[in-house]
């Protein structure tokens, strides 16, 4: 077993992060939640017309591109994801997990073909930053 490989690099997708908190919202409650205009700005960014469906691609403000691989309403998004400060595109999946207790739900982001360990810090950072936003959202009762 090699001790040597940096944290987060695998063999097939380069670097990847995984960030994931359960939070106090039934699933559909986080799905409405992370595809609003509020919560979809602190994942995605600023983007005027997006749809939530496979194939379609969007650009936000800020510069990132993307286009929607799978879109599992309630439960997942796969799609790709290239930041104006990327070389390289990523993979991003959302996915939205039951927690054991009723009215909690997990939401996991992970982000795979990172082509380096600060490029998985950056998004570390940021998967973090995210989730916090989507709890703060929430305190706000922007759900309820």
């Amino acid at each position: 077993m090699d001790t040597n490989k940096p944290l987060g690099l695998t063999a097939s997708v380069g670097f990847q992060i995984g960030v994931r908190r359960t939070l106090p919202f039934f699933q559909e409650e986080a799905w409405e939640l992370l595809t609003s205009t509020r919560g979809r700005k602190l994942w995605l960014g600023d983007a005027t017309s997006v749809e939530f469906v496979k194939g379609h691609k969007f650009v936000t403000q800020e510069g990132t591109t993307g286009e929607f691989r799978v879109v599992k309403p309630l439960e997942q998004l796969r799609l790709t994801w290239q930041p104006v400060s990327f070389p390289n595109t990523s993979t991003l999946q959302i996915r939205l997990l039951s927690a054991t207790n009723p009215g909690k739900t997990t939401i996991s982001f992970h982000q795979e073909k990172l082509e380096s360990a600060e490029q998985r810090e950056e998004m570390k950072a940021h998967w973090e930053e995210v989730i916090s936003g989507l709890l703060a959202l929430s305190d706000e009762k922007f759900i309820r």
